[in-house]
C-alpha cells in the first residue's frame, strides 16, 4: 500500500498524569504514516485525489492543542480515529507520539508509544422470525450507519427462509452486509449485540425465535476461535440462508479457512 509520512511534527500542548504536565504544557512530536492508493493522484497531478499531508498537519496539530489526556496511549489512540474518520481516502494510518520531557527523573532522549489503525471489512448476517421482520432488518442497517466508527457498503435483498436448528417456529427474513470499521472484532461484536438488545431480543432458546439476530460472518481474512466469537462463523458452509444473501454482495470473497469463494460454497451447498 502507498504512503505519505509525515516525521517529528512539533507541537506544544497539555498531555499528561501530573497537574504540572496540563496546565503548563510541553513539547511533543508527532510521526505519521499514511496508508492510501495514490496511484490516481500520481497520474492525475490533482491534490485532490490525495490526502493532503500540509491539512493532516495542522489536524493533528489543532486536535493536541484542543483536546487534553493523560495518557500519550490515548492521544494515540483518538487522534488515530479521527484521522480515518476525518480523511475519507485514508485506510489506515501508523503513528508515533514522542514525548521529550519526560518527568521520570531520569535523563533520556524520549518516550514514545507508536499504534497502528485502519478500517478493516466485515460481513454481517441480518435475521428475523418475529414481528414486523423487514423493519426490524431495516432499523438494524440504519443503526449501523449511525455508529461513527462504521460505514456499510453493499446490502443483499432480503429472503425468505426456513428455520434452522428448531424447526417449529415462522420462517425468517434473511440479509447480509458489508461494513467498513474501525472497531475490533468484539467491539464489533458488542456493538451488534446492542442493536439487537435494542430492538427487545432476549436469548432464551438456542436457535428459537428472534426479533433480530445479527451475526459477524467475515472480518478482514481473520481466523479468531474463542469461546465467545469465532471468524468465520462456522456455520457458513452448510446454510443457504447466509450463503445466498453474502452471493449477492460479495461472491468472490474467499474463504480464509476452506480457501473457496462464497460462490463456490453457495454452489456446493445447493448441489448436496
Amino acid at each position: 500500500m502507498d504512503k505519505i509520512k509525515i516525521q517529528n511534527l512539533e507541537v506544544y500542548c497539555n498531555h499528561g498524569v501530573f497537574p504540572e504536565e496540563t496546565k503548563l504544557g510541553q513539547k511533543f512530536l508527532i510521526s505519521a504514516v499514511l496508508y492510501m492508493d495514490t496511484r490516481e493522484a500520481g497520474l492525475t497531478d490533482h491534490l485532490e485525489r490525495s490526502v493532503n499531508y500540509g491539512e493532516v498537519s495542522h489536524f493533528m496539530k489543532e486536535y493536541m492543542e484542543n483536546h487534553t489526556f493523560k495518557l500519550i496511549e490515548a492521544v494515540a489512540e483518538n487522534l488515530a480515529r479521527e484521522l480515518l474518520l476525518h480523511f475519507s481516502l485514508l485506510t489506515q494510518v501508523t503513528l508515533e507520539i514522542k514525548k521529550p520531557w519526560a518527568p521520570i527523573g531520569l535523563p533520556l532522549d524520549t518516550v514514545s508509544i507508536e499504534i497502528t489503525r485502519g478500517w478493516h471489512r466485515a460481513y454481517i448476517a441480518l435475521g428475523s422470525n418475529m414481528g414486523d421482520k423487514e423493519e426490524y432488518l431495516t432499523q438494524a442497517l440504519e443503526a449501523l450507519k449511525e455508529q461513527e466508527s462504521c460505514r456499510v457498503g453493499r446490502v443483499s435483498d432480503f429472503i425468505v427462509t426456513e428455520p434452522y436448528g428448531v424447526t417449529d417456529q415462522d420462517k425468517f427474513l434473511n440479509g447480509a452486509a458489508e461494513v467498513m470499521t474501525l472497531l475490533t472484532p468484539f467491539e464489533l461484536l458488542d456493538m451488534l449485540h446492542g442493536i439487537e438488545q435494542d430492538a427487545g431480543r432476549k436469548r432464551v432458546l438456542h436457535w428459537g425465535p428472534r426479533t433480530l439476530d445479527l451475526d459477524i460472518l467475515f472480518y478482514d481474512d481473520l481466523i479468531l476461535d474463542t469461546e465467545t466469537l469465532q471468524i468465520p462463523h462456522i456455520g457458513i458452509p452448510l446454510r443457504d440462508f447466509v450463503l445466498l444473501p453474502m452471493a449477492e454482495i460479495a461472491p468472490y470473497f474467499r474463504h480464509p479457512v476452506l480457501g473457496r469463494t462464497v460462490a463456490e460454497l453457495k454452489d456446493a451447498l445447493s448441489t448436496n
